[in-house]
């Protein structure tokens, strides 16, 4: 199955760049012709309400490691160079050491989620007013300029197959887990498949899903889920 399109059927959109500090019910702030910045951590920290939300997970977001996305080489290099450096792994540039190579899948492994059903949210948000006197908070309020994380995906291993042109030195192999001390394992899957999989020591967010907050003079109006098109995160 692809990775994406089965997110995006549940209205979950990739982590594209290699910053993933995203949470569930964190703020972000994106003015126009400007990419999204992290406004508040959580939702608690700007407004208050009496509605309690109790996250919960979404077990028909079923993502494990035959559910990929499978890029052309140099596309997929350069998107697994990120996925590389936000695991702390930036030091390893696999590019210097498979040259050329045909296609490259990525996939994940324990993966889980942590949702918000979108009416108790609305409910808390109907309900709710600023912590604190905030004009600024006011102002980018009443231009729907704020974004609320609804949901999170995280997980627990990431695991990358690069089928490459030539054959695979068993030196190779060698050589990449040298480098990166027990935090990836390589392996051969055949004579052109090189595997790479992480050795899953914490879990971190792949995917989100997102929703604008309108407002009217202060008065919250309602939450739209963001389309796959928003490309923020």
């Amino acid at each position: 199955m692809n990775l994406t399109k089965t997110l995006r059927k549940q209205g979950y959109d990739l982590i594209v760049g290699p910053i993933r500090n995203h949470q569930l019910l964190q703020l972000w702030l994106k003015t126009p012709f400007n990419d999204a910045e992290l406004y508040y951590t959580h939702l608690e920290h700007a407004l208050t309400s009496s509605v309690v939300l109790e996250p919960t997970e979404n077990p028909a977001l079923h993502i494990d490691a035959t559910t990929k996305d499978t890029y052309s080489f140099n596309i997929g290099m350069s998107l697994l160079q990120e996925l590389l450096d936000s695991l702390g792994l930036g030091a390893l540039q696999l590019s210097l050491e498979v040259i050329s190579g045909k296609n490259i899948s990525i996939s994940y492994e324990g993966a889980f989620t942590k949702e918000v059903p979108i009416g108790e949210l609305q409910n808390y948000l109907s309900n709710a007013d600023f912590k604190h006197p905030n004009k600024v908070l006011l102002r980018n309020a009443n231009r729907d300029q704020i974004l609320l994380i609804t949901g999170v995906l995280f997980a627990k291993n990431v695991v990358v197959s690069i089928e490459t042109e030539s054959f695979i030195d068993p030196a190779l192999i060698v050589k990449l887990t040298d480098l990166v001390a027990g935090e990836l394992n390589f392996s051969k899957q055949g004579n052109h498949t090189l595997q790479m999989v992480s050795t899953g020591k914490i879990f971190f967010p792949i995917a989100v899903k997102a929703s604008r907050i309108y407002f009217d003079k202060g008065y919250f109006v309602k939450t739209d889920l963001m389309t796959d098109h928003r490309n923020f995160f």
